[in-house]
């Protein structure tokens, strides 16, 4: 009865879903947890993921393989590099993990490549061989697969689509350094953004926003004919599909596939998207696809837990 364990990890929390071998998701469980630096800590962890077990059945010699994926660039080898937004000891929670799952394989994957391979498993990109994810949230992240094999680069940078330059003319910084970089303008910070500008320059009176990553109501705004609102939209719209042009003169993928919290907006502005990627892509990528994702806050789950499959040689 062979086990998978996909484990998301999260600032103040971790989501862990037990999978068969064949990618079925038979139980989800979340664990509290904070800063995880120490033995206290991964002890809470590795009971946690015990407790899920026995609730379904099975024991720590089920697992074969365990996937966790982090908030921060992962090398091609596996290693993980620098974690901004999260206290995390990953060698040291490696080490707990293998104490107490001496059958699992351990993989370590970046979240928005976790994701990506989470659909290509089991999601929109199942049977498709190369593909490009693109998760809007917060910020924009990616994961990109070529030949059925994610690209996570040498240093972890590869699908870090959100600072692909789209506007060279920007004097605002982005949160990376540099100025002009995708995610200052199609993450939801950069949404709200856009259309707080374009209000101040119509004199419109924005709508009321719940805080600084409210496209909820942006997309509102624009359903209801909100002029500055289609502005924001439309900027969005087009710098995405300008920097997913110089994406596939790449990697020529043969779908996009659009995630994250701003993705479940996709049908608003869909073919405003589909027409500004025609628009600037080279000739031979306009059949390119472009898609909405499908497992939703799932997918790095399913996808971490698979790299860990992929690396056992399942």
């Amino acid at each position: 009865m062979d086990k998978v364990l996909g484990i998301d990890i999260g600032g103040t929390s971790i989501k862990v879903g037990l999978f068969s071998t064949e990618g079925i998701l038979e139980a989800v469980s979340k664990i509290p947890t904070g800063e995880i630096v120490s033995e206290a800590a991964f002890a809470v962890v590795t009971e946690g993921l015990k407790s899920l077990l026995a609730e379904n059945g099975a024991t720590p010699d089920d697992v074969i393989a365990i996937g966790l994926d982090v908030p921060g660039p992962v090398d091609d080898e596996g290693k993980v590099g620098m974690l901004a937004n999260i206290e995390l000891d990953p060698d040291g929670l490696q080490a707990a993990i293998k104490r107490a799952f001496k059958r699992a394989n351990l993989a370590f994957v970046n979240d928005a490549n976790a994701a990506a391979l989470g659909e290509l498993w089991q999601g929109t990109a199942k049977g498709a061989s190369s593909f490009v994810l693109i998760a809007i949230g917060t910020g924009v992240g990616g994961g990109v697969v070529c030949n059925g094999k994610l690209v996570s680069g040498a240093f972890g940078a590869g699908g870090e689509i959100g600072h692909v330059t789209v506007n060279r003319d920007e004097t605002e910084s982005c949160g990376c350094g540099r100025k002009g970089c995708l995610e200052q303008y199609a993450s939801a910070t950069g949404i709200v953004r856009s259309y707080l500008s374009e209000c101040d320059k119509l004199g419109i009176e924005p709508v009321k926003l719940d805080g600084p990553t409210d496209t909820l109501s942006v997309f509102n705004a624009h359903r209801a004919g909100d002029k500055a609102a289609k502005k924001a939209i439309s900027q969005m719209s087009d710098c995405l599909g300008y920097a997913m042009a110089q994406i596939s003169v790449v990697v020529d993928p043969q779908i996009y596939l659009i995630g994250g919290g701003v993705g479940g907006g996709f049908k608003l502005y869909a073919e405003e998207l589909r027409a500004a990627f025609r628009k600037y892509c080279l000739a031979p990528s306009v059949a390119t696809r472009i898609l909405p994702a499908s497992l939703g806050n799932d997918a790095a789950m399913y996808g971490c837990a698979y790299e860990a499959l992929l690396e056992r040689g399942e």
